[in-house]
């Protein structure tokens, strides 16, 4: 098992991660009835596809000898209604100047981040659309 969640009610949940104890609460969008005072679960979709892209590359950069410390992600998540689902998601992966990576390089990390467990486990309607800043 992973995670223990519980409804706490006000559409609100608590999830607790198993291994480390880390506790996430969530809460329904402002747009869904709820207060957005937490990410909401398809936040949490977009999160977890960019950390996982991420760390992806970061697992490859380590083999690379490069340090991927302070790379930035902006994440924005657009909503169907019909039936309400994610629609889109965008990830701007901004990486430091001072890497200095050459074309190759780059080509190597965008492909590793292409093909994260998270991305490859999305419906291909989601429009997935990743820039890569280097």
């Amino acid at each position: 098992m992973t995670a223990t969640i519980i409804y706490k009610g006000q559409l609100r949940c608590q999830a607790t991660h198993l291994a480390s104890q880390t506790i996430l609460d969530t809460d329904a969008p402002v747009d869904n009835r709820g207060k957005g005072e937490r990410f909401s679960p398809t936040d949490l979709l977009c999160v977890s596809l960019a950390t996982c892209i991420v760390t992806t590359i970061a697992i490859k950069a380590m083999d690379m000898n490069i340090d991927m410390a302070n790379t930035t992600m902006e994440v924005t998540k657009y909503m169907l209604a019909e039936p309400r689902r994610v629609g889109k998601i965008e990830i701007n992966l901004q990486f430091s100047p001072s890497l200095g990576l050459d074309k190759k390089q780059q080509t190597i990390l965008e492909r590793v981040g292409n093909n994260c467990p998270v991305k490859r486990s999305l419906h291909t309607d989601v429009d997935v659309n990743l820039q890569y800043s280097w």
